[in-house]
């Protein structure tokens, strides 16, 4: 016969193996990226983020999405087929108003450029084309796909505790810092994982690690289905737009500079 301490005690244990459990679950379903610091990392800040994943969609169906579209702040369109590494960059260079359009290989770096509509041929300036393409990729994709990437190669992931978001709310933070990836391994941000919502809704930009206070901070707010994932557009003063996921695409799209009429694909 169970007494007054045994029952919740045995309750207690049944509860802490079923948390346990769906964390070892959630975790063996999100796994880390070759280069992650794992050790490195907390496992209450590997916790989070494996429940993060879950909440955005699942690892399952991040990793089978296909292709992905947006406008990065009305600045730039792109294109990306996440299973090739191919994709589109559609810009207006700002200091001479002149159009662009990249289309190149994220894995070998090769492509192609045109500037006014016109080929660039000239080695050296193809080269910057590209080494530009590639840039502005590595900090357009991540303003749109951060929080897909916590356990993502050269990151190590802490938990920093509780605080309050810019709107007051509660949530619980997470710090992630870089090791020999990107183009700028000396950032930082914190990102804050709002109670409630389960989901980053918030991130907090440090330009190195060291310092102290952030250089911005930006709400991730109004998160939406596309597909079988979710993805947030507001940036607070900002936002993405003409966001889509496709499981299909024409594939001149990522190989041709002829003119996309984009509403033909965008829902």
């Amino acid at each position: 016969m169970a007494t007054r301490s045994t029952i919740p005690t045995a309750l207690f244990l049944f509860a802490l193996l079923a948390t346990t459990g769906a964390a070892l679950e959630a975790a063996e379903a999100n796994p880390p990226a070759e280069g992650f610091d794992l050790e490195g990392s907390d496992p209450r800040a590997l916790e989070i983020a494996d429940r993060v994943m879950l909440g955005l969609g699942g690892r399952e169906a991040w990793d089978e999405t296909r292709f992905l579209t947006w406008s990065f702040f009305g600045r730039r369109r792109h294109v990306w087929d996440k299973q090739s590494g191919d994709i589109r960059i559609e810009g207006v260079d700002r200091e001479t108003e002149r159009p662009y359009l990249i289309l190149m290989n994220l894995h070998d770096k090769q492509g192609r450029a045109w500037k006014d509509g016109a080929p660039v041929t000239d080695s050296a300036e193809l080269a910057e084309m590209l080494e530009y393409g590639e840039s502005v990729w590595i900090n357009d994709s991540y303003w749109m796909f951060m929080p897909y990437k916590l356990k993502d190669s050269g990151v190590t992931l802490k938990y920093l505790g509780r605080g309050q978001m810019l709107d007051g709310r509660s949530a619980e933070i997470l710090q992630l810092t870089f090791e020999a990836v990107g183009r700028t391994p000396q950032n930082k941000y914190q990102v804050y994982v709002a109670d409630g919502t389960g989901l980053v809704e918030q991130w907090d930009y440090y330009s190195d690690a060291t310092d102290e206070e952030p250089q911005l901070s930006s709400p991730w707010h109004n998160w939406q289905r596309y597909g079988r994932i979710l993805l947030s557009d507001d940036r607070g003063e900002r936002a993405h737009t003409d966001i889509a996921v496709l499981d299909e695409l024409p594939p001149e799209v990522l190989s041709s500079p002829e003119p996309v009429d984009w509403q033909a694909f965008i829902p």
